[in-house]
């Protein structure tokens, strides 16, 4: 475990972006932020991430005291310019994986890591493409059977069974496509101040 004098904080109640952190062997709190993840008319995918990725921090921002690093990452994934949302129930689900087939999809993952104590900030992007085999009904529904991917972008969890979807990954930090890329959470860590081996 790494010792540090500040108080590091994860903004973010995603049980998924806390296992990854915790792979990190940092001592952390969480924080979940209220905010509106609403996109704004013609946003380009690329703006609404970092915008979305920053009010977080902002909307926690004036709760902390001065000796706080704070975390915040916001995803979406894409498809044909389009941003994809979590499926919600198994029908929508269905329907995504059924779109996907034989297809390619990009994930955008926003990180903005800021330290409350001498102002520095650093935002990131991490991008992260999969193409989909060409899936049978009977796969998809076993798929959905299984793993019951109804809180991801994408209706897949690749850290389980969504593997067995895929025909190929393509990407720097396959941390990323789960929800929080760790190589830029250790650069921004480090760039404001803290070093994860220190």
């Amino acid at each position: 475990m790494t010792f540090m004098t500040q108080k590091l904080i994860l903004g973010s109640s995603s049980k998924y972006r806390q296992n990854l952190l915790n792979r990190l062997g940092l001592t952390f709190t969480t924080l979940s932020p209220n905010i509106d993840e609403s996109r704004l008319e013609n946003e380009a995918p690329e703006q609404y991430i970092e915008r979305i990725t920053k009010a977080k921090a902002l909307a926690l921002k004036n709760t902390l005291d001065n000796n706080c690093i704070l975390i915040t990452s916001d995803q979406c994934a894409t498809f044909n310019g389009d941003i994809i949302g979590k499926p919600h129930t198994r029908d929508n689900a269905i329907k995504q994986l059924k779109r996907f087939s034989g297809q390619k999809i990009e994930f955008l993952t926003g990180l903005y890591v800021v330290n409350t104590l001498n102002q520095l900030d650093r935002y990131s992007l991490s991008t992260y493409s999969v193409t989909f085999r060409e899936l049978t009904e009977r796969e998809i529904q076993r798929y959905i059977e299984i793993d019951s991917p109804l809180d991801c972008a994408g209706s897949f969890k690749c850290e389980s069974l969504g593997a067995a979807l895929f025909k190929q990954m393509e990407g720097y930090d396959p941390t990323s496509l789960e929800g929080l890329p760790l190589i830029e959470t250790c650069n921004s860590l480090r760039a404001v101040g803290l070093n994860p081996l220190a």
